[in-house]
């Protein structure tokens, strides 16, 4: 059984007088593990469906079973305990709290979880040392590094254990070298069981990825195994 499956999955927005059809009856099915790449060109549709993988919006129409349970037969709390427990987002802006140390703002998404103040700082911390930053816990994020605002971001969105990492443009910011460390961070995610969706523009991060799906004009144009990832994997 798929981990996603949508069908016939559209999204219309009134702008004023206008309609914009940001999807138009997208089907997409992904298994647990996988590591897919949403691609394709601004206004392709792209971070519209990664909103709506999220439960971060709702279609206009269509059909969306997340671990083979309808999304639109769940509550407004139901799906914030989602987004809780079993999503974890990754943003190119990072949205990290300027006034808080990195342990506190990995340790955020704890609170609603109701774990005690010393199990979230134990958790963040533990998370925060999985990306490498076990040194700048208590840094705040204006004396961080792009790439290491990144990895405080990256490690918020595991603190939880979630089973899928939904990231959207999350390199998007930084520069070549970073990008690379930040897309190793992923692959190691990946090997780790998580599944992996990166939402991007960029062909270069999207080659990073196992599958490749790439979206214009709200439709799905390609949707297709990337072969030299499974060479590389063949060879190891």
């Amino acid at each position: 059984m798929s981990l996603i499956q949508v069908s016939q999955l559209k999204k219309t927005y009134i702008m004023g007088s206008e309609q914009v059809h940001a999807l138009q009856g997208i089907d997409l099915s992904i298994n647990k593990n996988e590591y897919v790449a949403l691609m394709g060109p601004s206004g392709s549709g792209k971070s519209t469906l990664m909103n709506l993988l999220g439960c971060l919006d709702t279609p206009t129409s269509g059909g969306y079973m997340l671990n083979g349970v309808s999304v639109a037969t769940l509550d407004d709390n139901e799906l914030a305990e989602i987004r809780n427990k079993e999503i974890g987002f990754i943003f190119q802006t990072f949205n990290l709290l300027p006034r808080s140390t990195s342990l506190d703002n990995v340790a955020l998404p704890l609170i609603y979880a109701g774990m005690s103040k010393s199990e979230r700082l134990d958790r963040a911390e533990e998370a925060l040392t999985m990306v490498g930053l076990g040194d700048r816990i208590l840094h705040k994020p204006n004396e961080l590094s792009g790439g290491q605002r990144q990895r405080v971001a990256i490690a918020r969105a595991l603190v939880n254990s979630p089973s899928i990492i939904l990231a959207d443009e999350p390199t998007g910011n930084l520069d070549t070298k970073t990008s690379v460390e930040i897309m190793e961070i992923m692959e190691q995610l990946h090997d780790n069981g998580n599944t992996i969706i990166v939402v991007t523009h960029e062909p270069d991060i999207a080659e990073h990825a196992h599958r490749i799906v790439r979206l214009v004009d709200g439709n799905i144009d390609f949707d297709k195994a990337n072969p030299d990832i499974i060479k590389a994997s063949m060879r190891m």
